[in-house]
């Protein structure tokens, strides 16, 4: 099982994330809402991952229809000076596999 954002990362074991990137959730990923925020199951490899912070899943779930993950994380509520913190997290969440690389722009707006 893993946790996100429960534990502080130092300089050397924060993960490398494209916050200029476009993500979404990975189309095998399951996500439940839970009052301490969610849990997200991945059918395709069967890991379970928390997501101990309602703002984390709001931008996890608005990663579809955003430009970018920072743009995701802005509209969640996450302030600039929060983003390193949120990055680590997305970048577990990536390296897991829970959320993925999008090729296609939200609809609306121009490739």
């Amino acid at each position: 099982m893993r946790r996100v954002l429960n534990r502080p990362l130092s300089m050397s074991t924060r993960p490398s994330f494209d916050m200029a990137g476009a993500w979404a959730l990975h189309p095998q990923v399951a996500v439940r809402p839970e009052p301490f925020g969610a849990l997200l199951y991945h059918f395709g490899t069967r890991r379970l991952s928390f997501l101990k912070d309602r703002r984390l899943l709001d931008a996890v779930r608005l990663l579809a229809d955003r430009p970018s993950a920072t743009a995701a994380c802005r509209t969640a509520g996450i302030r600039d000076e929060e983003l390193a913190r949120y990055r680590a997290a997305l970048g577990t969440l990536a390296t897991s596999h829970m959320i993925v690389r999008r090729t296609n722009s939200p609809e609306g707006e121009a490739s």
